[in-house]
């Protein structure tokens, strides 16, 4: 398979189309690795190249997918309580003018300068990165920040008004727009580090436009061959959809089964022989099972497997009973894929085996391979382990599975809050990149008695003096403190969080009434009440957004 570089392949594309192409499209070596950063064996790599074998669809073309694509964009954070800034430099301005007047309400367009001017907005750069191969409406993190040289003090609070993304560096350059951005500023109070209110994340909020596809570029332009590669693909994966767009190539999509593994997918089709006959493909099964089992690289084996197809599952089921662990989950893996049950019991095993090393990925082939129930059933018992890491999996897991194990409702429209009851050892979980979530592990949870908590900032109190059937959940209006809004709450933590987080109710409106705490200082106050043992949990937040350290302008 032939590796261009990526300005040939814009150049020569754009003499056949002689129209704009996926901008950052970028080639990656699409080989049977799939990115496991393995070499295949040599008895593999010289079978898979010799004659012998037939020719396989990366022999055949050069693959192009899309890279992550960075991305920015200017937007406006507004509901800010005077700590932003009406300092903007002219050209985002005016832009900013042109994008205001067609996205934004009525009421404010009517006067853009004075709502960018208003000490309650502030003018923000917005990046993020379009994950690789990106389907549309896929959602992603951004990040947003005051613009430097202006007297905006903090986005704490703020709401990011819908803002384009677009290549970096082509703002003013007409050119497509990638991805739009939008929702609740979160800056993160939770680390001991200082905070910097200047800069903050919008969780999820970054959606791709578009649906990215894979191009193959063939070697030798030839519309017979360019129809028997696409062929060939719609023959094994219907709902990859391939088209022969030319003599020089051919496009397909990532099929539903395989979103969460779109670079396998890829790895799977361009491992393909063009042609199947019983007799090579005995001698090409016999090569792989046997790379799989004996070589270092097993991912590639596996893959290469999975390309052909069903035949493989008599050989691979003797792999299943294998000593080493690693040859079981690959052929476990690869069975279930190819639609046999004969890999769970290998996968479960494995899955279940506390001194395991891949009980994770177990799981995860199990969620995506097996049947819905029994996907179920083993997450649901993984629910009960000790390590919380496990039990954090099993959750996703069942989660992707939309299982009633997971009791899920929005809060304040802003986050989720999940509770999950299968499981004694009680654990708050906060997301912080994703979709912002709340997660009680071992619902319901509650407080103890004789409690008084503060936020960072002095303007929220959960307060209960020992004896007191109730929680008092008190906050102060940010710019007036002696006007105090007070809510009364039980002692379940899940109550406490809808009364500090959902939306005040205006009056003459019917409905449960909260204060109106943002997803951050929730959070900040759960870390709180569980490191003063207020809660008798476990407290635990997942990783931030990596934006920004591969960016480059």
């Amino acid at each position: 398979m032939r590796i261009l570089p990526f300005c040939k392949v814009f150049c020569y594309m754009s003499l056949i189309r002689r129209k704009a192409v996926l901008v950052a499209a970028v080639l990656l070596t699409v080989c049977l690795s799939g990115g496991c950063g393995e070499r295949s064996g040599r008895e593999m790599q010289d079978f898979a190249s010799s004659k012998d074998s037939g020719a396989t669809i990366g022999s055949l073309v050069s693959v192009i997918v899309p890279e992550p694509i960075p991305v920015e964009g200017f937007g406006l954070v507004a509901g800010l309580e005077g700590t932003g800034s009406a300092e903007c430099p002219p050209q985002i301005r005016a832009y900013l003018k042109q994008y205001t007047l067609r996205q934004l309400p009525a009421k404010i367009r009517l006067n853009v300068d004075k709502f960018i001017d208003s000490p309650n907005t502030a003018v923000v750069s917005v990046q993020g990165v379009i994950p690789a191969i990106a389907s549309k409406n896929q959602y992603f993190d951004v990040r947003v920040a005051a613009l430097p040289s202006t007297q905006t003090t903090s986005l704490d609070g703020g709401q990011l008004y819908t803002a384009e993304l677009m290549i970096i560096g082509s703002l003013g350059v007409k050119t497509r727009i990638l991805a739009d951005a939008e929702g609740p500023v979160y800056i993160d109070k939770i680390d001991d580090a200082g905070v910097d209110n200047k800069t903050g994340y919008i969780l999820a909020g970054g959606k791709v436009l578009d649906e990215y596809k894979i191009i193959l570029t063939l070697h030798k332009p030839d519309f017979g061959m360019a129809n028997r590669i696409r062929n060939r693909i719609n023959g094994r994966f219907d709902d990859a959809a391939a088209k022969a767009v030319s003599s020089e190539r051919v496009e397909f999509v990532i099929p539903p089964k395989y979103k969460e593994q779109k670079q396998r997918f890829v790895s799977i089709v361009t491992a393909m022989y063009l042609t199947q006959e019983p007799t090579i493909d005995s001698k090409r099964i016999n090569t792989y099972v046997k790379g799989l089992s004996g070589s270092q690289d097993k991912y590639s084996n596996e893959v290469a497997l999975e390309a052909i197809g069903n035949e493989c599952l008599d050989e691979l089921g003797v792999l299943l009973k294998s000593s080493d662990e690693k040859t079981r989950l690959h052929a476990g893996r690869c069975t279930l894929n190819l639609g046999s049950d004969a890999g769970l019991m290998a996968l479960r095993q494995i899955a279940l085996d506390k001194e395991s090393a891949y009980r994770v990925e177990a799981l995860e082939s199990i969620t995506m391979g097996a049947k819905r129930n029994d996907a179920v059933s083993i997450s649901r018992k993984l629910l009960r382990d000790d390590d919380f890491h496990i039990r954090l999996a099993a959750y996703e897991q069942l989660r992707k599975l939309d299982d009633v194990a997971i009791t899920q409702e929005f809060v304040g429209r802003n986050f989720y809050l999940e509770q999950v009851t299968q499981t004694e050892l009680k654990t708050v979980f906060v997301s912080r990149s994703g979709q912002p979530r709340i997660v009680l592990f071992g619902a319901p949870i509650y407080c103890n008695g004789n409690i008084f908590v503060e936020s960072g900032k002095g303007d929220v109190i959960i307060n209960a003096p020992s004896g007191q059937k109730y929680v008092d959940i008190i906050r102060k209006h940010p710019k007036r403190p002696s006007v105090i809004t007070q809510l009364k709450s039980s002692f379940e933590i899940g109550d406490i969080i809808r009364t500090l987080c959902d939306e005040p109710v205006k009056e003459g409106e019917k409905g449960r009434s909260g204060l109106g705490v943002s997803y951050a200082d929730a959070a900040a106050l759960l870390k709180q009440m569980c490191d003063m043992g207020v809660v008798k949990a476990e407290f635990h937040a997942g990783p931030m957004p990596k934006i920004g350290l591969n960016i480059k302008k």
